[in-house]
This record gives structure tokens, C-alpha cells and sequence, in this order.
């Protein structure tokens, strides 16, 4: 019962805002209600390597497949990294989403119905440092290292500072302003048990309702003996509303190894990463890596076809020139369709 609370807690309090959004509709007969789902818009991102580790770039919509359940997809839009995000025609060419004659919106796009918005260009970024006492001991050196990452990333990028301990503090609100961001991160202050899954969950939840490409990156030396949620719980949230996960860990990965576990699933099964780095050069080189990850990656948008399926739906990404099948997908394994 008590696992089962958690997911109701988990799914209650988290808006769906690109990966789908549904509707309700009550049937009259015997006062019996019936649940159905729909998706708008769907984002998935996902890199592309070789045998070897090394990113593949220049890829084109025409070379993707991709598939739901198995049922083809038409690619809406397309980005690679920090390029422009491109609008991808009927018969596979491209054109610009934001132009001239196209601007961009600001204020007034709708998460799923208008993609013309120039929060659609970059990555939202979401920094969540954990300030509990397990942190203590190295919290100037993960300071000085997330905000190095802060000032190195893309100027088309948006960077949130979040911290928590027990409680979670927005520190930095979303902006572009490297500066605001650095400022609300140095305000942070150590102490306190850990709740790492709460914070991720609300974290999660701000960040759902941003459109565009968004990632969460947690800073943490994780145990977590405060949280009300299941990791697990947090995880399906994060895989369905299409937010990878990146986690870097300054504890040892053989020290606590509940810990390390639940860190690679939840990066595993979103997209993202984990790292262990215990010393500040380690943490630094994890952020470089992230930052790269984020610049070599795509972005593709779609319109779900019409699939009965309410549950699961898996996703299959294919490269139509891979014949050998040499290269390495990384992306989520598919979503479930929010019902209210």
C-alpha cells in the first residue's frame, strides 16, 4: 500500500507538458466512468555513437525510422544539438521553424500545439545540487565545478540552480543569465538530512512544464534518508515525460551500492548518464562530458499515429543507412500516455 501511495503521489503532482497531454471522457452508462488517453505532441531525444564511444553527427530526418509500438512515426521537427530547430517537410526536406517570416513566439506558445518558440531553441537545463550534510565535507570544490559547468554551456541553453537537502530551494530560477545562475547557486548553504527523490520529483515537475528539450542533472553524494517517493516511482515519471536524467555522484560507486544501482537505472531508463566522481577534477570532467552529450544530440518531434494502446508504448529508433548496425542509440524506451 505504501508503494502504491508513492506512485499516486509521484503521477498526482506532475503536469505532462510535452510528451503528451489527455483528455477525459464520462460515459453515462450506470455513472461508470471510462479513461481515455491522448497525446499531442511527443519529444525524443537521443545520441547516436559509433562502436568506439565516438558521437555521430550531420544525420538528416530522412535517415531515422522511427516507430511506436512498432507503428511508424512522421518526424515533425529535428534538431541536432544547438542548431536551429527545423521544420521537416512532407517530402523530407527542411526549412527553419523560426524565421523572419515565422517568428519565434514568446509568452504565448502552447507546450504541445505550437512549437514556435524560441524556448525551442537550446537545452533547459536543471541543476539539482544536493546541500545535505552527506556534502559537507567537499561543498566548495562541487560549487566551484557546477559552476564551471554553468559559464561553458551553449549561449542558446537555459540553466535552473536548484538545491535541496530536506526541503528543495529554487535558487536560480530558469534564465539565460549565467551570472543569475551563478549568484543563486553561491547563496546555497550545507546541512540537513537528504530527500534526493522528493527534490528530483518536484524538480521533474518544474521542468515538464517548460517546452522544448529539457534535462535534469543531479549533484549528489546519494543516500537518501528523507524522501516520502520511491526512486522508481520518480523514474517513470522523468521516462514519460521524456526528461533524461544525469547523474554524478561523489561517492565511490562500490560504497553504496543500493545507491549506485537505483542511479543507473533512473539514467539508463531516460536517456541520460551516471558518473562517479569523487574528486573535483573527476566532477569537472563528468560535466564537460554531459555538455558534450547535450551538444551531440537530436531532438525530433512527432504526432503520434493512431495507437489503441493505453499503457506502455515503446519506442524504436532505426538508421536507415546501418546496415552492419555499427552504431549505438541512446534514448528512452518509450512512455506511457497520461489518463486522468
Amino acid at each position: 500500500m505504501k508503494k502504491l501511495s508513492a506512485r499516486l503521489v509521484a503521477i498526482a503532482i506532475t503536469t505532462l507538458a510535452i510528451s503528451g497531454s489527455c483528455a477525459l471522457w464520462l460515459m453515462g452508462q450506470e455513472s461508470t466512468p471510462v479513461f481515455k488517453s491522448k497525446v499531442d505532441l511527443v519529444v525524443l531525444n537521443f545520441t547516436v555513437t559509433d562502436s568506439k564511444g565516438r558521437y555521430i553527427n550531420n544525420l538528416k530526418p530522412t535517415d531515422f525510422k522511427i516507430y511506436e509500438d512498432g507503428i511508424p512515426e512522421k518526424i515533425t521537427t529535428f534538431e541536432e544539438g544547438n542548431k536551429p530547430v527545423m521544420q521537416v517537410m512532407d517530402d523530407g526536406t527542411m526549412k527553419p521553424l523560426i524565421t523572419a517570416e515565422n517568428p519565434a513566439t514568446t509568452g504565448g506558445a502552447k507546450p504541445g500545439l505550437d512549437p514556435r518558440s524560441d524556448a525551442f531553441v537550446g537545452t533547459n537545463v536543471f541543476v539539482l545540487f544536493d546541500t545535505s550534510n552527506f556534502m559537507y565535507r567537499g561543498f566548495v570544490y562541487a560549487e566551484d565545478a557546477i559552476a564551471d559547468f554553468v559559464r561553458g554551456l551553449d549561449r542558446a541553453d537555459s540553466i535552473a540552480v536548484y538545491t535541496f537537502s530536506r526541503n528543495l530551494s529554487r535558487a536560480a530560477s530558469l534564465t539565460r543569465d549565467r551570472s543569475d545562475a551563478i549568484l543563486g547557486l553561491r547563496k546555497s548553504v550545507a546541512g540537513d538530512d537528504t530527500a534526493l527523490y522528493n527534490a528530483l520529483l518536484l524538480s521533474l515537475r518544474d521542468a515538464a512544464k517548460v517546452p522544448g528539450r529539457k534535462v535534469v542533472i543531479v549533484f549528489s553524494n546519494g543516500p537518501d534518508n528523507a524522501s516520502m517517493v520511491a526512486p522508481d516511482d520518480v523514474r517513470a515519471v522523468a521516462e514519460d515525460e521524456g526528461i533524461p536524467i544525469y547523474v554524478i555522484s561523489t561517492n565511490e560507486v562500490n560504497k553504496d551500492s543500493i545507491s549506485s544501482g537505483v542511479f543507473r537505472r533512473i539514467t539508463s531508463r531516460t536517456g541520460g548518464k551516471a558518473y562517479w566522481a569523487k574528486t573535483w577534477q573527476k566532477q569537472v570532467e563528468a560535466f564537460e562530458n554531459i555538455r558534450e552529450d547535450l551538444g551531440n544530440s537530436y531532438t525530433v518531434t512527432y504526432y503520434p499515429a493512431t495507437n489503441a494502446n493505453e499503457g506502455f508504448r515503446k519506442f524504436t529508433i532505426e538508421i536507415a543507412n546501418d546496415a552492419g548496425k555499427k552504431y549505438r542509440i541512446r534514448s528512452r524506451p518509450g512512455y506511457r500516455p497520461r489518463t486522468f
